[in-house]
């Protein structure tokens, strides 16, 4: 049998990877505060992409990726932060040599906690590492006593209060970061309304050559992959500008076309079905009714 030598390597346990990286047993079963110039990576070990159970909130002073538009950068060069979720695979382990602060969390850390459920609604948990969050001085000092807050309540008292106040700092941390993110969107609008021109641009194309036809309604993760963005981060950066996610935005262009060819073409109503890419014509008319308030044939009927 063929060795799996390119399989990531999971870490199932804090314990695990405070082993791995060559640092002393975690302080707390469900968190770990790691300081990452303590990190000693022990050579022929690891692979080159990792799996971690728990979330990872990482304070770099340097952030790989840092988005350059034309001449000019729209981030800070401070440092920044970079999250993960549970199971998300990672390519690179900490430097040698690198300095920030890393949050390792099992989720079961949340248990009986509303953050818990409300983690879910924090979108930067699925942004690669290009799309981290740059911060500035301010943001950074701010950032930095949260982060020494929750390292003095592992180390220095770890009593009945603990949990609750780690737990809080770690939503006010939350809070923050999507704050400084909303404030990210916003310095990069014109290179993020490059963006946007060039995802028409795709939109356009791909309707005008009939790519519809084989390969179906156009999906957030195609458009995402041209873009070089992840899903989530591209979701976020269209709501920033338009008010609309991703999904949405493939449905606005949906009807904007689908009303062009029942207005100015011939076609039937399930031959305009298929060329937009829907399977079934019953799909797509259900569909234009619900976003436009009448069926396709009225549509069509209105300019008689």
């Amino acid at each position: 049998m063929k060795k799996e030598e390119n399989l990531p390597r999971k870490f199932e346990s804090l314990s695990d990877f405070h082993w791995v990286f060559g640092l002393p047993k975690p302080l707390h079963p469900m968190i770990s505060f790691i300081d990452m110039k303590d990190i000693n990576i022990v050579p022929n070990e690891l692979g080159s992409s990792f799996i971690l159970d728990f979330y990872k909130i990482a304070l770099k002073s340097t952030v790989c990726g840092k988005a350059k538009y034309g001449q000019h950068y729209y981030d800070f060069g401070e440092g920044g932060l970079v999250f993960s979720a549970p199971n998300q695979i990672f390519e690179t382990p900490p430097e040698n040599g690198a300095t920030g602060f890393l949050l390792l969390i099992h989720p079961d850390l949340f248990l009986t906690y509303p953050l818990a459920k409300n983690i879910k609604q924090f979108g930067f948990f699925s942004y690669a590492a290009n799309e981290a969050l740059f911060l500035s001085d301010k943001e950074k000092t701010t950032v930095v006593s949260v982060f020494k807050i929750i390292k003095e309540e592992l180390e220095d008292r770890i009593d009945d209060f603990s949990q609750d106040v780690i737990v809080s700092q770690i939503e006010l941390l939350l809070n923050y970061s999507n704050r400084f993110y909303k404030r990210q969107f916003i310095t990069r609008k014109g290179a993020n309304n490059d963006l946007l021109q060039k995802l028409e641009e795709i939109l356009e194309d791909y309707f005008k050559n009939e790519k519809s036809l084989t390969h179906g309604i156009p999906t957030v993760q195609y458009l995402a992959e041209l873009l070089n963005l992840s899903p989530g981060y591209l979701s976020d950066m269209l709501r920033s500008l338009t008010g609309q996610n991703a999904q949405q935005h493939i449905h606005t262009k949906l009807i904007e076309k689908a009303k062009e060819l029942l207005s100015t073409t011939s076609l039937t109503i399930s031959e305009v079905a298929y060329q937009l890419g829907f399977e079934h014509p019953q799909s797509f008319s259900k569909f234009f009714k619900t976003k436009s308030s009448v069926s396709p044939l009225e549509f069509r009927q209105s300019f008689n």
